[in-house]
């Protein structure tokens, strides 16, 4: 798709959504019927967030393009306490629907619900997706059908949780069925002070929305450009977690036995640009990787200290493990690699006049190749992050962000790039803009993240409209739409990998 007509492609369907908007204000309630709550000033986190094969290399997807879930992703799956509304808020039940006298019948009840072991709850979703223009790389232009069904429980004793999160897939794309097992960990409190989390589980660190610096967790790529609802866009993590919480100072170590890397572009259903082959490619060059996966040898250890000050929250972390996408390259036999890496960063989040503010800043340590003297292997960076958000009318939040990768060693870097490969600018630039309006008394969210990048002359829009019919269904449609002016830039090779899609969802 040429960027004059994705142009007007992402202009026509951000008209809809000032359209609908203007149109479909809800009438202001009578005084003294306004619903009590909280307006959050945060952008919606995409619920949940909460992250391969010819040879060549796979463009590795920036960390920090490692969007950062909006507040709410973090942690899927997260035990959570709410705090009690004002003595005199809690919303009166109309009659008939308070607690139930006692009766033999529900007694009885009762009882078969406290023999049952398991109490299971969760979804179906059902997806489809398509491309807009056909892509010469790809064999088909659907992006996404599949089946899902989900179910989640959890069981509690006095010191010790068990939760259980587990997807059933038929996935049409690749024709098959498979099993995601999202979580299966065991969390045990032997003081107050002390949590220990063992087994599968979905991780989240850092303030950025859909922008990560120093959240080194996996991230799910296939799921986030086709469609899928964006908490897949968190991939679960075999690790054990230890947090530790006192007045001073909060500690959390995560530490994963076998290097865990994202779901990353492969080839296989969406195309990328390949430096080898000069050219965008697809299913026929899809990328062959040499992946660490020795347990205890090819580990990841990550650390955060973290305490509020006021109505702020302060930050340090650190991470020694490897690129979590392909970033570097052994060309005998020609294969991607992912070179060893350590992270130190900090960040600050916390209110700002009427809205919420982050820095986050984070030094990438290559040490594979400190000198930046292989071509191969990615250089040292720096990445930084300034963010704010807040709401602008009724229900209608805005949040901006600012994101700077700056190259390491970069004298070194264009001195060895080998001539047929493209270079990159020693700053990459990147803007997001997140846009979302909340209408029918919350049923229907319009909303729209947008991405451009005035280094790389390229950019990303995610518009979408969620429908909550009932209690239990909901149906969404939205679309991926990747725009550039060159090829080899990180969102231009995706550009004919634009696509529509529609989901939906019953949850019991």
């Amino acid at each position: 798709m040429r960027p004059g007509y994705a142009f007007w492609v992402s202009f026509l369907i951000v008209l809809m959504i000032v359209s609908v908007v203007a149109q479909a204000e809800e009438p202001a309630l009578p005084a003294g019927l306004e619903p009590v709550g909280k307006s959050s000033s945060e952008p919606a986190l995409p619920a949940g967030l909460e992250s391969a094969s010819a040879p060549t290399v796979e463009p590795a997807l920036p960390v920090g393009l490692e969007p950062s879930l909006p507040a709410g992703l973090d942690s899927v799956g997260e035990r959570t306490q709410e705090p009690a509304l004002p003595s005199g808020l809690e919303p009166a039940l109309p009659e008939g629907l308070g607690a139930a006298p006692f009766n033999e019948e529900n007694d009885s009840a009762s009882a078969l619900r406290k023999e049952s072991p398991l109490q299971f709850h969760g979804f179906w979703d059902v997806r489809a997706g398509s491309r807009i223009t056909s892509d010469p790389a790809q064999a088909k232009d659907a992006t996404l059908g599949e089946m899902r069904l989900q179910l989640k429980t959890d069981k509690d004793w006095d010191r010790v949780f068990i939760e259980f999160t587990g997807d059933a897939l038929f996935d049409a794309i690749e024709e098959r069925a498979r099993i995601d097992l999202r979580q299966l960990r065991l969390t045990w409190t032997p003081v107050e002070s002390l949590d220990i989390r063992i087994g599968r589980q979905v991780l989240t660190w850092g303030t950025g929305d859909m922008l990560f610096i120093n959240d080194l967790f996996p991230k799910d790529w296939r799921s986030y450009f086709s469609g899928r609802d964006v908490e897949y866009l968190k991939a679960p993590s075999n690790a054990a977690r230890i947090g530790w919480f006192n007045e001073i100072m909060n500690v959390e170590v995560v530490y994963t036995p076998r290097f865990n890397p994202d779901r990353y572009i492969t080839g296989k259903r969406f195309s990328y640009f390949s430096p080898m082959h000069g050219k965008t490619v697809g299913r026929k060059q899809q990328v062959h990787t040499i992946e660490p996966d020795d347990w205890f040898d090819n580990d990841e250890i990550a650390v955060r200290l973290y305490r509020n000050l006021g109505s702020a929250q302060l930050a340090l972390y650190g991470y020694s493990g490897y690129w979590k996408s392909p970033g570097g390259m052994q060309l005998f036999p020609s294969r991607a690699i992912f070179p060893k890496l350590r992270v130190y960063g900090a960040s600050i989040r916390g209110a700002l006049g009427k809205g919420i503010a982050n820095l986050e800043f984070g030094y990438y340590d290559s040490y594979q190749d400190r000198s930046g003297s292989s071509p191969f292997i990615n250089n040292s960076e720096i990445r930084f992050l300034a963010g704010y958000e807040r709401e602008i009318g009724h229900e209608f939040t805005a949040g901006i962000q600012y994101y700077l990768e700056y190259m390491q060693q970069y004298k070194a870097y264009k001195k060895t790039l080998p001539f047929f490969m493209k270079a990159r600018d020693r700053d990459r630039h990147l803007i997001t803009l997140r846009l979302t309006k909340q209408l029918l008394q919350q049923n229907l969210i319009l909303s729209l993240f947008a991405y451009a990048s005035p280094s790389d002359s390229d950019s990303y829009l995610r518009p979408n409209v969620s429908y909550k019919i009932n209690d239990n269904w909901t149906v969404d449609f939205g679309g991926n739409i990747f725009m550039g002016r060159q090829r080899h830039t990180f969102f231009g090779q995706f550009e004919d990998n634009t696509n529509v899609y529609a989901g939906a969802r019953v949850a019991f």
